[in-house]
């Protein structure tokens, strides 16, 4: 069959830093999806969209050209209103866990698609995987019988929702075009749009151990997202929210398994709580609900009810113990005082390194790998004291991991500049 347009064309005219059609547009996405746009044409393209950008325009229609390679969930019949929320990756990032439970309880339906880590930043599936019996894998009949009867699920997003996302996505990964923002928008707001939540809020992290590491990146990226979300019918919110020191006390998969109980059982780091309350608060505010108390529902144990329900709908035993390492190293301070940082890259690194992660999609994770978090910034520490505590069931990799982690840390005189959870909120106007 003859095609509508010639790929090379389209790679000229972004080259040249003119704006793409609606019409070149539609045809580039399908065409690559159906293999007619090959692998280092298409990456010819993304590097293009790196280095010379779009128009809001042209994000919103690439978008809707994702989406429309696959299909599209309705979550309509349900008699309680959705909403998602969906985080850009950081260290110790287990706020999925205590908040779809949560605002489930608060009576929101909550479908929140979720993947696997990858590098140092952690996967929710795969923290929750650690849980033995559970299972990421649901047909979309269960999928809505769990919303309608509990309220909650935590699943693997199927193959049918934006196809062209995963093989596009793939692409960008080993070509250096990763960081294109009209593109990372339209991956994560593709698959969130077709899948159908009337409310979304969006959780975009900044600092080293987030993918966007200034304040100014993350807000573009954030607003970019909020608009594609409006303008699709969709409520959206983002909240910018820190990520230069790692979240709670943990990071790793068992390991922030077991904080996440915590929080639900109305205890575990502030940080963990905060942040947890507050994406929960704009959750309930844009599915209608903002009367609705968060923080009585963790605090009454409603949430902890939705949560033990939620993991045995899907096979999980919430009361069973949870994986532990085989190995465990303890990283001590060298001297007396405050500690001024820990940076959240080297701790994720770390993580990695010791099995919590993984450097492709295929290889294997370690259930109870990772790092344990004794001392946070503005912390007094002794000589000796232990700072962190290193989990891997092979302790070959323990000598790497602290490598990784050479620089983590650093101890001084005085209070460190403290950092709010939440640093900025981004909406519509």
């Amino acid at each position: 069959m003859s095609e509508q347009h010639d790929v090379v064309e389209i790679i000229r005219a972004k080259r040249d830093h003119q704006a793409l059609s609606d019409g070149q547009i539609d045809w580039v996405v399908d065409a690559y999806t159906r293999g007619v746009v090959a692998d280092e044409q298409m990456s010819a393209l993304a590097m293009a969209i790196l280095l010379n950008g779009m128009e809001r325009r042209e994000i919103a229609r690439w978008t809707a050209a994702m989406i429309a390679t696959g299909q599209r969930m309705d979550f309509s019949s349900l008699s309680r209103p959705t909403a998602d929320k969906h985080s850009t990756g950081g260290v110790g990032d287990k706020i999925t866990l205590p908040l779809a439970p949560l605002v489930a309880a608060c009576g929101v339906a909550v479908p929140q698609l979720s993947g696997r880590g990858l590098g140092h930043t952690g996967g929710t599936l795969d923290k929750l995987e650690s849980i033995p019996g559970w299972r990421a894998a649901l047909t979309n009949d269960e999928m809505m019988r769990q919303l309608e009867d509990v309220g909650a699920v935590v699943c693997a997003a199927g193959s049918g929702l934006a196809p062209a996302d995963k093989k596009l996505y793939a692409l960008r990964d080993v070509t250096g075009t990763v960081e294109a923002i009209p593109l990372i928008a339209s991956s994560i707001m593709s698959k969130k749009i077709a899948e159908g939540t009337g409310a979304l809020v969006l959780d975009v992290k900044v600092g080293s151990g987030a993918f966007m590491k200034s304040l100014d990146d993350a807000r573009e990226l954030a607003r970019t997202m909020v608009d594609l979300g409006t303008d699709a019918g969709v409520t959206t919110v983002a909240l910018l929210t820190d990520m230069s020191t790692p979240l709670g006390l943990t990071a790793g998969n068992a390991l922030e398994v077991r904080e996440s109980v915590e929080v639900l059982a109305g205890g575990g780091p502030q940080d963990v709580v905060d942040l947890t309350v507050a994406l929960a608060r704009e959750m309930l505010t844009a599915a209608g609900r903002p009367d609705e108390d968060p923080a009585q529902a963790l605090a009454d144990g409603r949430a902890m009810d939705v949560w033990r329900a939620m993991i045995a709908a899907q096979g999980g035993d919430p009361d069973a113990p949870l994986p532990t390492s085989r190995e465990q190293h303890v990283v001590t301070a060298a001297e007396s005082g405050v500690l001024q940082r820990l940076d959240a890259y080297a701790v994720g690194l770390a993580a990695w390194r010791l099995g919590a992660g993984r450097a492709r999609q295929q290889d294997p994770v370690q259930a109870a790998a990772g790092v344990e978090i004794h001392a946070r910034p503005g912390d007094l520490v002794a000589a000796g004291q232990p700072l962190l505590t290193l989990h891997t069931d092979t302790p070959e990799r323990v000598d790497r991991a602290v490598a990784a982690l050479e620089d983590a840390w650093a101890i001084g005189e005085g209070q460190p500049e403290r950092h709010e959870v939440v640093l900025d909120r981004i909406a519509r106007g």
